[in-house]
């Protein structure tokens, strides 16, 4: 099942966990940043909007600490993995809970969605995702919200899902009008250049292979690379992608209603209908 074709598809915007936490500190939000965010989210939901954050902070050191974004060591404790599954799940939901205030503040109308409950991975890779709790919000005009969250696994018991993976679901499954990550920097930086770095205007394959996988802080969902392949992904569904600046105002109100802002941009390009909704 896919949005009427009568009505337009839904903006995802994704909240990197950079630029809404301080990822050096733990479990420290910006409380400012987010308000800002949350209001230029709310004001600019004229347009059905879904609404994705990381776990910056909250999250990230503690999978990084019970290694729940790569395979079980040898031997491992089943039972300390699933308690590191339950910690994380828990910092996580702690950020998701200010986010959801934030929006309620600003006036708007979360509907909060647990990926944990719609979702399974295997070996670390998505394999099963329910989008329909997301169409049953927008369908009711609410403003459906998730996060990168600890999930299921088939083979390694838990594992990381993160919200870039989820947005790039959600372009195909929704059928996006684009997909924006908003983060603390204002555009992926040129690899390999030195001065002052300039951003990149357009995500290609070509410039995947030149990025590094992690970037500052901790990370356990690839950092720029893995972002960059997501843009890519989305992009070959016929979705426009941008990674924009969370830290100037006006920005991403002005990116949800079309323009494209400073950032580094996936262009939509041509797709076939055939491999549709498919993870």
């Amino acid at each position: 099942m896919t949005s009427p074709p009568d009505r337009p598809g839904p903006t995802v915007v994704k909240l990197g966990g950079s630029v809404i936490t301080r990822k050096r500190e733990v479990e420290r939000v910006r409380p400012k940043v987010l308000r800002r965010l949350a209001s230029e989210v709310v004001g600019a939901h004229t347009e059905p909007v879904v609404l994705l954050h990381g776990a910056g902070s909250f999250g990230h050191p503690g999978a990084q600490r019970f290694g729940l974004a790569r395979p079980p060591e040898d031997g491992a404790s089943t039972a300390h993995r699933a308690r590191g599954a339950g910690i994380v799940a828990a910092e996580v939901r702690r950020l998701h809970l200010l986010v959801l205030r934030e929006l309620v503040a600003a006036g708007g109308t979360p509907w909060s969605i647990p990926p944990a409950n719609h979702a399974r991975n295997s070996a670390g890779r998505l394999v099963r995702f329910d989008a329909a709790p997301f169409r049953d919000a927008l369908g009711q005009g609410m403003l459906p919200v998730a996060f990168g969250d600890v999930v299921p696994d088939d083979v390694w018991g838990w594992s990381i899902l993160s919200a870039d993976t989820i947005a790039r679901v959600l372009a195909d499954e929704l059928r996006a009008r684009r997909v924006l990550f908003v983060s603390d920097v204002p555009g992926i930086y040129a690899p390999g250049s030195k001065g002052r770095v300039p951003v990149v205007d357009e995500v290609t394959p070509e410039l995947v292979e030149r990025l590094r996988p992690v970037g500052h802080g901790p990370d356990v969902t690839g950092g720029i690379r893995g972002k960059a392949e997501a843009m890519c992904t989305i992009a070959s569904l016929g979705v426009d992608a941008g990674l924009i600046s969370g830290l100037k105002d006006g920005e991403l109100s002005r990116a949800i209603r079309g323009e494209f802002v400073y950032g580094s941009w996936a262009r939509a390009r041509p797709h076939a209908a055939s491999g549709h909704g498919r993870p």
